[in-house]
C-alpha cells in the first residue's frame, strides 16, 4: 500500500458516516501491509473517482471513491449545489435497493445545507421522479438507483431543469467540483440560507399518473379483456403501474406474488434484469397456470419494460428492437388517425435497430439517431420543429410521449397492453403485426455479444479496432468504418465504432458506460422476397449467428 493510498484512506475514514463501510475500510487498511490482495483492493478503490457514465454514477457498494457509498453521494450532491443558482429546488427520489433511502436522505441534507429546497418524492419509480423535475419547475433532480444492475450495486442519476439526465458539459462541471472540494464532513451540516426539505411523494405520483393518462387516453376494450401477468422484479413499479392501468380502464394484471414487494436483496433472481435468462421464469410459470395472453415486466426502478407472448412450447420475450418497432407503429397509426399533419419525430440510439428509419420515412415523419442513453434520446427533438412522438433504445427503454424526458417502463407497459388489446379486437396479435412491419420494411435481425472487460481493457480493444479495422467480418466485406470518437454530424464524440457491411448489415462496438463490459451490437437486414417471410428471417438469423461468432475473437485479439 502506497503512502498516498494510506493518506487517502485515512481521510475517507474521517469523513465516512457509515459504520459498515468504515469497518470494511479499516479492515483493508489493517490487512494491507501483509496481504497483497487487501493492498490491491485498496489501490483499486482509491486509484480513481467514479465518473458520470451513460446513466450517472453507478458501482458496487463499498468504501472509497471508486465505489458507491454515503461519502460519494454527499460529495456529488455538494458539487451539484455548487453548479446551481442560490436557492435551487432539487427533486430527490430513490428505489428499494440497499442504502437507497439513506443515500436519498444524505442528498436531501446536502441540498438543504447548500441553501436549496430538497423536494422528496420518496420511494418511487424513476419515471415519476423524472416527471416531477419538470412538473415542479425544479432546477435539478437526483434519483438514487442502480436500475437493473446486480444486487450489490447502487447509483446516482442526475437530471437538469429540463427533466432529462445531464449531458456534457454539466457532468464535467459536477465532477470538477467533486475533485476540487475536500471530502464532506462526517456530520451533515444544518440547513443554511433558507435551505429546507419537503416531502411531496403523493402529489408527484398523482401528477405523473394524470399526465400519462392524458397522453395515452382510455381506449375501447375488446369483448374479452386480455389476461396479463406482471412482475416488478422486486422493484418499485407495481403500485404506480396498477394505478395507471385502473385509470386507463385496462385489465388489472395478475402480479407475481413472490416478486411483488420491493426488496433490494432480489431473493428470487440472480440478476434483476428482465433481459437476463431466467429473470422471467416465475412470471412465465404464473402465466401458464392462469392461461395468460401476455407477460409484462419492469426492471427494479421501472424505467424499462419487457414483454413476452405465447409461443410454441412456452413464452417468447420480444427483443427491445421488436417491441420498439411495435410501439412506434402503434403511435404512428394513432397519429395518422387523429392528427396526420402534426410534425413529429421518431428517435432511437445508434446501437438500436435501423428499422425505425424506414418506418418513419414510410409515415412521412422525421427520424433521428442519437448516442446511447436516454439523456440523448430525450433531447432528440430539442431545437427542432417536431415533438418527440416516440423514442427507444434496444435495452428495453421506451418513451411513449414527451411527458417524461426519460425512458418509462410504466407508460410503455400501458401502451403495450393497449396495443395488444386493439390487435386482439381486430383478430390479430403482436407477432402478426410484427410480421406486417417486416414484410413492409424488411427483416431487421439484431443481437448482441457482451465481453466482460474492465474499462481500461474495453478502451484498449476499441483503440486497437480503430487503428486496425477489419476488412471483412465472417466473410462479409466491410464497406465503411464510422468512428464516433470523431465529430459525426450532430452527435458529440464518443468511444464507439461502426462497421457497415454489404447489404445493410452492421456491427457496432462500444465500451459500456455503466458496467465493466465491451458491447458489440449486430444487425442483419434482409428484404422480404414475395411472401416468404420465414425464409428471409432464416437468412437474417443465420448471418447474424455467423457474424456474432466472428466478432468475439476480433474484439479480443
Amino acid at each position: 500500500m502506497t503512502r498516498q493510498v494510506r493518506t487517502a484512506a485515512e481521510a475517507w475514514l474521517a469523513a465516512d458516516p457509515d459504520p459498515h463501510t468504515r469497518a470494511e475500510l479499516e479492515t483493508l487498511v489493517a490487512s494491507a501491509p501483509g496481504d497483497a490482495a487487501a493492498a490491491g483492493e485498496l489501490e483499486r478503490r482509491f486509484a480513481a473517482r467514479l465518473r458520470f457514465g451513460t446513466a450517472g454514477l453507478r458501482a458496487q457498494l463499498g468504501a472509497g471513491p471508486a465505489r458507491m457509498n454515503r461519502v460519494m453521494v454527499r460529495s456529488a450532491t455538494a458539487a451539484v449545489m455548487a453548479t446551481l443558482p442560490p436557492g435551487a429546488r432539487v427533486v430527490i427520489g430513490h428505489d428499494a435497493r440497499r442504502n437507497s433511502e439513506v443515500f436519498a436522505a444524505d442528498a436531501a441534507d446536502f441540498v438543504a445545507s447548500g441553501g436549496g429546497e430538497a423536494l422528496l418524492v420518496g420511494r418511487v419509480p424513476t419515471p415519476v421522479a423524472a416527471h416531477a423535475v419538470r412538473d415542479l419547475a425544479a432546477d435539478a433532480g437526483i434519483v438514487i438507483t442502480a436500475s437493473h444492475n446486480p444486487p450489490e450495486d447502487n447509483g446516482y442519476k442526475l437530471y437538469d431543469a429540463s427533466g432529462a439526465q445531464i449531458i456534457p458539459p454539466a457532468d464535467a462541471a459536477v465532477e470538477a467540483h467533486m475533485s476540487a472540494a475536500p471530502l464532506p464532513p462526517r456530520e451533515a451540516p444544518a440547513p443554511s440560507a433558507g435551505g429546507s426539505i419537503t416531502e411531496i411523494g403523493a402529489a408527484a405520483t398523482e401528477h405523473y399518473l394524470a399526465g400519462i393518462a392524458r397522453r395515452l387516453q382510455r381506449a375501447p376494450q375488446p369483448q374479452r379483456p386480455l389476461r396479463v401477468v406482471y412482475t416488478p422484479l422486486h422493484g418499485v413499479g407495481a403500485s404506480v403501474l396498477l394505478a395507471l392501468f385502473e385509470r386507463l380502464g385496462l385489465p388489472a394484471p395478475v402480479v407475481v406474488p413472490t416478486q411483488a414487494e420491493p426488496d433490494g436483496a432480489f431473493p428470487t433472481v440472480t440478476f434483476p434484469n428482465p433481459e437476463e435468462p431466467g429473470a422471467l421464469d416465475a412470471a412465465f410459470a404464473l402465466a401458464d397456470r392462469t392461461g395468460a395472453d401476455l407477460v409484462i415486466a419492469n426492471d427494479p426502478d421501472a424505467d424499462r419494460l419487457a414483454v413476452a407472448v405465447p409461443a410454441r412450447g412456452g413464452w417468447r420475450r420480444l427483443t427491445g428492437d421488436e417491441l420498439g418497432a411495435l410501439l412506434a407503429d402503434c403511435l404512428l397509426r394513432r397519429r395518422a388517425a387523429s392528427a396526420p399533419g402534426e410534425p413529429v419525430l421518431l428517435a432511437a440510439s445508434v446501437v438500436s435497430s435501423q428499422l425505425l428509419g424506414p418506418m418513419a420515412g414510410g409515415a412521412g415523419v422525421a427520424h433521428a439517431e442519437t448516442l446511447t442513453g436516454f439523456k440523448w434520446i430525450a433531447r432528440a427533438a430539442d431545437g427542432r420543429p417536431e415533438r418527440l412522438l416516440f423514442g427507444y433504445e434496444e435495452a428495453l427503454g421506451y418513451a411513449t410521449c414527451d411527458e417524461v424526458r426519460d425512458k418509462d417502463g410504466i407508460s410503455a407497459a400501458a401502451l403495450a397492453v393497449q396495443l395488444a388489446s386493439e390487435l386482439e379486437a381486430e383478430g390479430s396479435a403482436l407477432l402478426e403485426r410484427l410480421d406486417e412491419i417486416h414484410r413492409c420494411h424488411g427483416v431487421h435481425a439484431t443481437g448482441q455479444v457482451t465481453l466482460r472487460l474492465s474499462p481500461d481493457e474495453a478502451a484498449v480493444a476499441t483503440a486497437r479496432l480503430r487503428s486496425h479495422p477489419p476488412g471483412e467480418i465472417a466473410g462479409h466485406l466491410v464497406t465503411e468504418v464510422v468512428d464516433y470518437s470523431q465529430p459525426e454530424g450532430s452527435l458529440p464524440p464518443t468511444d464507439m465504432l461502426a462497421f457497415r457491411l454489404t447489404g445493410g448489415d452492421r456491427v457496432i462496438v462500444r465500451p459500456s458506460g455503466t458496467e465493466p463490459k465491451l458491447k458489440v451490437y449486430i444487425e442483419t437486414v434482409e428484404k422480404v422476397r414475395g411472401e416468404d417471410l420465414g425464409a428471409a428471417r432464416r437468412r437474417a438469423q443465420d448471418r447474424l449467428g455467423r457474424i456474432a461468432g466472428a466478432v468475439r475473437p476480433l474484439a479480443t485479439a
